[in-house]
């Protein structure tokens, strides 16, 4: 059964999709440059689904766009760091400064794992997919779901209790 996304029903998943760009980016400025990137991809041109949800679809065209940018990233120089006596502003858009501090912590940490696991971790616990949904997402077993959710769970824990 194959049908054309509906690009009237795109807006329906951003909120998703940018907490699954925050997880894999590690910043909130990347992510939404990543969204962005995803859904300028997305809107191109018409788009036939073959058996796939729209937040599947979106999912791995976000994955795909991550990927193609780290790619890019690697080719090009490294910017210099900034200095270290350089005084930084606040950022006072924070309601709870100890909320978005522990958010920041949380995005970062699952930014450092592995693809695989990172990947997993960011359909279901970010996104929101089920197991099933993940599983045919990223062509898996949904067994393979669940072990790589398990274990990137553990390597998060373990990250933010150090």
């Amino acid at each position: 059964m194959e049908r054309e996304l509906d690009p009237r029903r795109l807006g329906d998943h951003v909120d998703r999709l940018f907490r699954a760009a925050w997880a894999l980016c590690g910043s909130r400025e990347d992510a939404e440059d990543l969204v962005q990137e995803t859904y300028a991809r997305v809107l191109a041109r018409p788009r036939l689904l073959r058996r796939d949800d729209d937040l599947g679809y979106l999912l791995r065209a976000l994955r795909n766009t991550f990927f193609t940018q780290k790619q890019r990233e690697r080719r090009r120089p490294r910017a210099v760091p900034l200095p270290e006596d350089l005084e930084l502003v606040e950022d006072r858009g924070s309601v709870r400064p100890d909320a978005a501090f522990e958010a920041k912590e949380v995005y970062e940490a699952v930014a450092s794992l592995p693809d695989e696991f990172r990947d997993v971790l960011v359909a279901v616990d970010v996104a929101g997919l089920s197991y099933r949904e993940a599983a045919g997402a990223f062509r898996i077993p949904e067994g393979t779901v669940m072990s790589r959710l398990y274990r990137a769970r553990q390597q998060v824990a373990r990250r933010l209790e150090a």
